[in-house]
């Protein structure tokens, strides 16, 4: 049988003996991988395609695509995703928004984060190691602890009001807190006793 296109799609010459319904399954055998498959999300493409050819193209619902990279594991790459929306950080005892609601959005494996957090009662964040937030599930490291700088109140005896936040990764045991538990870090050291508020607008990996 002869082979057409670059997809070498099986069709029937005229010296081929008429086989027709066996010749329509093999065209459409050949002609499935190159199609675009549809889901409804993500967990049901890798439910229903894990196993699928290298190079199939899956679409789901919300318009996200994705090709399959690997033949032989569950590995894509994306080709578009739409930007989510915001969600909420949680906020730990003791601790509540700021001005700015604090938020998390997860975008492929960067997670951004935005907003400002101060004391329910009013009252100074200490300097080092604080647990004032933790992120969703989804949005925790993996690999190693997500870092980044940050801002904070230059009020009171504040001097340089930058500091380090970090959010624990999934594989780190502390005693400041769970897996994707804030922790700020103030680099005024022994110079002030703490800050009013810290902004913890920034971004991070979780691979």
């Amino acid at each position: 049988m002869a082979t057409v296109g670059y997809a070498q799609l099986p069709v029937p010459g005229g010296g081929d003996a008429p086989a027709g319904p066996g010749n329509l399954y093999e065209l459409a055998e050949a002609i499935d991988p190159h199609l675009v498959q549809h889901v409804v999300d993500q967990a049901e493409r890798d439910a229903t395609y894990a196993a699928a050819p290298l190079h199939t193209v899956v679409s789901a619902e919300n318009g996200s695509m994705w090709i399959k990279t690997s033949a032989s594991t569950n590995t894509w790459a994306t080709l578009y995703e739409p930007v989510p929306a915001w969600r909420p950080v949680d906020l730990l005892t003791g601790y509540q928004a700021d001005t700015y609601t604090p938020q998390v959005r997860r975008i492929g494996n960067q997670v951004f984060v935005r907003g400002r957090i101060s004391r329910v009662d009013g009252t100074v964040i200490p300097n080092n190691g604080v647990a004032i937030a933790a992120v969703p599930d989804d949005c925790i490291p993996q690999e190693q602890i997500g870092a980044y700088a940050a801002t904070s109140s230059l009020a009171g005896d504040v001097l340089i009001g930058v500091g380090k936040l970090e959010v624990l990764d999934s594989d780190t045991a502390s005693s400041l807190g769970d897996p994707g538990t804030i922790l700020w870090w103030s680099q005024d050291g022994a110079t002030a006793a703490g800050t009013p508020w810290v902004n913890i607008s920034g971004s991070y990996w979780i691979d």
